[in-house]
């Protein structure tokens, strides 16, 4: 089983930028790189704390960035990754822009319907 990747675009007041990143369900953040995200205009909104693998905990700034991918648009939390660090789509962006992972295939693709609990 090999790591699924993912070409995304990020927007930001200075333009926009096609990036790479792996899928990993396991993350919460979405992980870019800060120095790519400064250099767009996006500026920290805060600061997050993040336990890693191996239980160290670690602080990194935060913003909300408008992500595109295959036509849609939505804001997503995103962690500014620092040197060492993954840069990862994790899981909050995914269920924001309506994404999941092929358990067959390892191929990303839209979902067909939000979850929801709705009473007719």
């Amino acid at each position: 089983m090999g790591l699924t990747e993912i070409s995304i675009i990020v927007h930001g007041p200075k333009g926009s930028k096609k990036v790479r990143l792996i899928v990993d369900t396991g993350s919460t953040y979405t992980w870019i790189d800060g120095n790519l995200l400064k250099e767009m205009g996006i500026s920290p909104i805060g600061v997050g704390k993040f336990k890693t693998i191996d239980k160290r905990i670690i602080e990194r700034y935060i913003a909300d960035v408008l992500i595109e991918y295959d036509g849609s648009n939505r804001y997503c939390p995103v962690a500014f990754a620092e040197e060492g660090d993954a840069n990862v789509l994790g899981v909050t962006a995914m269920e924001i822009i309506g994404l999941e992972v092929d358990p067959i295939t390892h191929e990303v693709r839209h979902i067909a319907a939000y979850i929801s609990y709705a009473v007719s």
